[in-house]
């Protein structure tokens, strides 16, 4: 997720970079610390060890484009990405196949990175990374006992 980024006074503030974790059903898990908006989706999962904490925990995960490239392991993949064309390389029958069962099965995930984005206190954010760090975690609690209490 990125926020825009703003310009105040003689500094620039820039947007913030947050990766998200979410379970089956779109509910939130997990919550990176957050970034400067420049930084990509590759960068901030190897900082966050992300793959060794998924292959520890036995969990795979279903991205986006962004983070094509990022799973090194072609014997035990935990990040599933679909396939970029090209202009040069369209995608083949069997590859639109995937990426179109790819999607499907990332839509109740986006549902869940929707409901982090209706916070509206996110659109208006311009403020150091650390600091928003604890916001995003406080937001992450809030979501659980939002979802606990649904149920």
């Amino acid at each position: 997720m990125k926020l825009q980024p703003t310009r105040r006074g003689p500094l620039q503030c820039h947007g913030l970079h947050v990766l998200a974790l979410t379970d089956e059903n779109g509910r939130l898990i997990w919550i990176s610390a957050a970034r400067p908006g420049r930084t990509h989706d590759i960068t901030a999962a190897r900082r966050d060890h992300l793959l060794a904490h998924l292959r520890a925990a036995g969990l795979g995960v279903l991205a986006d484009l962004g983070f094509l490239g990022l799973d090194d392991d072609p014997d035990n993949p935990v990040v599933v990405t679909g396939f970029k064309a090209t202009r040069a390389r369209k995608l083949t029958p069997g590859q639109k196949d995937a990426n179109r069962a790819l999607a499907a099965g990332r839509v109740p995930v986006e549902r869940g990175f929707a409901h982090l984005k209706n916070w509206r206190i996110l659109t208006k954010l311009r403020t150091d990374p650390a600091r928003a760090t604890h916001l995003f975690r406080a937001l992450l609690v809030l979501t659980s006992i939002e979802a606990t209490t649904d149920n």
